[in-house]
């Protein structure tokens, strides 16, 4: 499944702050109905997002009827995004098959 939405950046804080970008509900309702298929446990979901034309792998999270994506500090940085920031993504939910060893 391949999106491209608009997600305001967040920060949630715990022992380390951590930034996401939140998905909006309508494409948390798209991926809710495919999440069993592409879950690898926890709730948590596999993708390849690009912002800003920086691509990444990481995982979705669930969280308060939405989904989270993980902004990495590297990822952030070579955006310049912080808090309150809306970003422009691009997403396939679910990783791509392995290529085969030849």
């Amino acid at each position: 499944m391949e999106l491209a939405f608009q997600a305001v950046v967040i920060e949630w804080r715990g022992p380390a702050p951590f930034y996401y970008a939140k998905l909006p509900p309508e494409i948390a309702a798209e991926i809710t109905l495919i999440k069993k298929l592409v879950t690898y446990g926890w709730g948590a979901i596999p993708v390849e997002a690009e912002i800003g034309g920086v691509r990444f792998t990481t995982s979705l999270f669930p969280r308060d009827e939405t989904y989270l994506l993980p902004l990495k500090d590297t990822v952030r940085r070579q955006i310049g995004v912080t808090v309150g920031d809306v970003v422009a993504v691009e997403m396939q939910v679910g990783r791509a098959p392995k290529e085969p060893d030849l």
